[in-house]
């Protein structure tokens, strides 16, 4: 005998709600597992960054007691020559290292992209700088720009009839000689994400494009670039904030010298606070330089979604 509807419906299995003890009880266990990393960000992170704010308004005397001298502090960074010049270099050797990496990036990408067996030894080898300590890679560097003739890049300059630069030692060569070793070490990274980028592309437009006598020019101006349109806003942000946030190859190649041509805010801020003890000038600078990256980030959040829309 077949079953009626009545007898069906009584053998369904209706699906039981999960009671909101149970569902209490997971969450309280997920909040257990993300307690001690939040601890550490609310003790390193979050306590710093507001206690910067707040020295940011006062003249910090560490025995006299902290005198409040409100926005005397930012109008001291925004009128004061260093501090100019500082903000300024800091724009450059951004904009300088996100352009040279990101065109550079993109080159290496489309030379090493393919699936033939060797090109994972050439893409593991080219990634080795980003992953190696900056303080090691600057002292690196450092030595390589030896002014002398002996010195590593003075002496590939001499097989080609080309006479020694001074590079970290000169004034007009300093800050062009950061920006060379972290255009060669943020290459690889980029290099990488384009690489990701270019396995989403599809490869039957490559071929109708050919089909369609289309160049090699052509195909990498209507197909590939604009896939990699999503990889390139991602990488730009990127790029950018880690311009604006050099540190450490300044401080080890040539600590903002020489005669402050390649001082940048991160150093500025360094020595203010740790070497002059003007810890309320150094806390609005960081409140600045916070404030520059958040504006950045969120422009170039507008711009890619009004080229989206």
């Amino acid at each position: 005998m077949t079953p009626t509807l009545t007898q069906a419906r009584s053998h369904t299995v209706t699906p039981r709600r999960r009671p909101k003890r149970t569902r209490r009880r997971g969450t309280l266990i997920a909040w257990a597992f993300l307690s001690p990393a939040l601890l550490l960000f609310l003790f390193f992170k979050f306590i710093p960054m507001f206690e910067g704010l707040r020295m940011s308004f006062y003249e910090v005397r560490p025995y006299l007691g902290d005198r409040w001298v409100g926005l005397d502090n930012y109008a001291t960074i925004m009128t004061d020559d260093a501090f100019t010049a500082a903000i300024w270099h800091s724009v450059l050797l951004a904009l300088g290292t996100t352009a040279g990496s990101l065109v550079l990036g993109l080159v290496f990408a489309l030379l090493v992209e393919g699936p033939a067996r060797y090109l994972w030894f050439i893409r593991t080898a080219a990634f080795l700088p980003v992953v190696t300590t900056m303080a090691a890679v600057a002292e690196v560097w450092r030595i390589m720009y030896h002014p002398a003739d002996s010195g590593m890049v003075n002496s590939i300059l001499g097989w080609i009839a080309l006479e020694p630069q001074p590079f970290l030692a000169s004034e007009h060569s300093s800050l062009l000689s950061i920006m060379g070793m972290n255009i060669w070490r943020g290459t690889p990274y980029d290099m990488m994400i384009f690489l990701a980028g270019l396995v989403g592309v599809d490869r039957t437009l490559y071929e109708a494009a050919a089909v369609d006598g289309a160049t090699t020019w052509h195909r990498l101006r209507h197909i590939t670039l604009p896939a990699l349109r999503p990889v390139f806003w991602i990488l730009f942000t990127l790029a950018a904030i880690r311009g604006l946030r050099v540190f450490v190859e300044v401080y080890v190649l040539t600590n903002g010298g020489p005669n402050g041509s390649s001082e940048v805010l991160m150093t500025l801020i360094y020595k203010l606070g740790f070497q002059k003890s003007e810890l309320g000038i150094a806390a609005a600078g960081g409140i600045v330089l916070f404030v520059a990256t958040l504006v950045l980030t969120v422009l170039v959040q507008v711009m890619r979604r009004r080229q989206n829309a």
